[in-house]
């Protein structure tokens, strides 16, 4: 008696129909570092920050959202201001490089303690989607 391949695959193919894909991969955010009591980017902050216009413009469906952050000196009042001084900064040269400025959220974060080393704390933080 010959055997049918076929036959054997039918099951197979059900089931996989029956499957769901894989939710995506949570998003890497693009880290943009910044020097003391600065906002402005040196070249490698605005390559990074091309290349997530890049990306953004890949996905026009998803949100971009802008994260400021500031080391933990100085005063409150002058970290919020530096933290969003850096995300409006970003988000103006994301919108230069033709991201529509209405997907952008920006988000000053103000001071966080340090991480591992003290500038880790002076960043902008570039999220794509939620």
């Amino acid at each position: 008696m010959r055997r049918r391949p076929a036959l054997l695959l039918l099951p197979m193919l059900a089931l996989a129909g029956c499957m769901t894909a894989a939710p995506p991969a949570r998003r890497q955010p693009t880290i943009v570092f910044f020097n003391a009591d600065s906002a402005a980017l040196d070249s490698n902050a605005a390559t990074l920050v091309a290349e997530a216009a890049e990306r953004a413009k890949a996905n026009p469906t998803l949100p971009v959202r802008v994260r400021g952050f500031t080391a933990p000196e100085g005063s409150a009042g002058y970290n919020r201001s530096l933290s969003e001084a850096r995300a409006r900064n970003v988000a103006d040269v994301l919108v230069a490089a033709g991201v529509n400025r209405i997907r952008i959220v920006v988000e000053p974060r103000g001071p966080v303690p340090f991480e591992s080393i003290p500038t880790e704390s002076r960043r902008v933080e570039i999220v794509l989607g939620d």
